[in-house]
């Protein structure tokens, strides 16, 4: 078998705003919101010294990482997948790429215990 269209004369655009590349992340995240991740980072992870607000809203920046790890992202600015399309549709509180890079930034060692702590109880709640 043979494709029968030169290269140069094909091309595929997913430019729709109504569509939802990664409709695969709303039972995944769903199932992140009962298991209370969003109320174990909002509890456990604080950057009160972090400036230019990087610290404010800790849960959704860290939801939209995890959202966006989930769909592929392996860098920050991969995580511009979550403002594709109709993502902010279905999905609140998408945090953009550069406010996701400042948040990370803000960390030290010790917010990494925090968010160790959130994983630590975050997977005893998946296991119930």
């Amino acid at each position: 078998m043979k494709v029968s269209h030169i290269p140069a004369a094909v091309s595929a655009a997913f430019d729709d705003g109504n569509l939802i590349a990664y409709a695969g992340l709303v039972p995944v995240m769903r199932l992140a919101e009962r298991c209370g991740l969003w109320r174990l980072v909002a509890e456990k992870v604080k950057l009160p010294g972090a400036g230019n607000g990087a610290g404010a809203a800790a849960d959704a920046k860290v939801t939209s990482i995890v959202g966006g790890m989930a769909a592929g992202a392996d860098s920050i600015e991969d995580l511009h997948l979550l403002r594709h399309g109709a993502m902010p549709a279905v999905f609140d509180g998408i945090r953009t790429p550069s406010t996701l890079g400042t948040f990370l930034r803000a960390f030290t060692h010790g917010h990494t215990l925090q968010l160790h702590a959130v994983h630590r109880r975050f997977l005893g709640a998946l296991a119930a």
